[in-house]
């Protein structure tokens, strides 16, 4: 069993892992290029917020929010951008249920460009919280963030630091035992949607349902893990400590990693003592309220819980949809820091919309 949640753990944060790492390559290579243009209209900002807030990570919310406190986008943005959000759970959606995280992503996008422009007609203060008139600071081109340079390979290589050596080695190590399948990506993901009884039957029989199929877990860390060692190969040193080093790894890896191994030890120990499946069945309501206050708290992490109830067929769409829209990450922290009333007011507005919907799901079944 502890082997079985160790694997699964270590697939899910590599997983995520690599996705923040290339998220913030894409970030730093397009050098900001979305987070321009905010003020030209109303709809306009709150369309951008929207999109802002669907890439995953906290990246795009904070960026809403720092333009929220600067006064270039309004109350209604703001909104916008953290009901599509969800935050670093994002990370793990689009990596062990691809297609479900387009399908709800979709949902929150319309649910909040929807939020928005009722807001924007209906609230007379769009700048709820805030005080006098604070310029944007311009961050000026870092000729060191200008990573994208692969003739370099070679000239990194030569005067290797001990972070680029540590990073290239753990790499190759993950590519290999992926690759030789000394961590079956397959059978732990087929285990963790809670389809180990099936698995079991079919070893027995000494044949495997997904034998034959193709392996896409495996094929897709594959691809990541090239790519992010072609990132690691051509960027700069600066880009290399401070972005991925001290800002992805430093910072997200133990979160990442605890959170999943606990939730998943979590629901192996209640499932031995509950049927955690009948009783979220009989008690939707109330598992509905605990997502929705979880979702208040201003982190990453609690979120996890519902998104790996959901993968094993446990929880509701209905819920998973009315956490994701209340529970915003990482992304309004910032805004706690700077504005109370501002960070008061945009959860209320995202409870309510959370609780509509949840209910609205609970009630059509889905």
């Amino acid at each position: 069993m502890l082997s079985t949640i160790l694997q699964q753990t270590l697939i899910i944060t590599t997983f995520v892992m690599g996705m923040m790492m290339i998220i913030e390559y894409i970030n730093i290579q397009t050098n900001g290029l979305w987070s321009r243009n905010l003020e030209k209209s109303p709809l306009a900002q709150i369309l951008i917020g929207t999109i802002l807030g669907l890439v995953p990570g906290c990246l795009g919310s904070y960026t809403v929010v720092s333009l929220y406190l600067h006064r270039v986008v309004m109350f209604p943005a703001l909104v916008a951008t953290m009901i599509a959000t969800s935050g670093d759970e994002a990370f793990l959606m689009f990596s062990m249920m691809p297609g479900m995280a387009i399908k709800l992503h979709i949902v929150l996008f319309f649910i909040a460009m929807a939020t928005g422009i009722v807001l924007q007609y209906t609230l007379k203060n769009k700048y709820i919280g805030l005080g006098k008139h604070k310029d944007l600071p311009i961050h000026k081109h870092n000729d060191e963030c200008n990573h994208y340079a692969p003739k370099t390979i070679i000239e990194n290589l030569k005067n290797i630091s001990f972070t680029r050596a540590l990073l290239i080695t753990g790499v190759l190590s993950l590519i290999f035992i992926v690759a030789t399948g000394i961590v079956d990506g397959s059978h732990q993901l087929h285990t963790l949607m809670g389809n180990a009884d099936k698995i079991v039957e079919a070893d027995l029989h000494g044949h495997s349902e997904h034998e034959g199929e193709a392996d896409w877990i495996r094929i897709s860390l594959l691809l990541m893990l090239t790519g992010i060692l072609y990132i690691i190969l051509t960027v700069k040193d600066h880009f290399l400590q401070d972005h991925l080093w001290q800002h992805i790894i430093k910072k997200h890896f133990h979160k990442v990693f605890l959170w999943t191994i606990s939730i998943l030890l979590l629901i192996h120990f209640v499932n031995s003592f509950v049927n955690l499946e009948a009783w979220i069945s009989e008690n939707l309501l109330l598992v509905l309220i605990l997502a929705i206050l979880i979702g208040i708290i201003p982190e990453s992490g609690p979120h996890y819980v519902f998104v790996l109830l959901f993968m094993q067929g446990i929880l509701p769409f209905s819920v998973l949809l009315a956490s994701s829209i209340v529970q915003d990450g990482h992304g309004t922290l910032p805004l706690l820091a700077e504005s109370r009333k501002s960070f008061i007011a945009l959860k209320l507005v995202n409870i309510v919309v959370g609780l509509i919907f949840g209910l609205l799901g609970i009630l059509t079944g889905w």
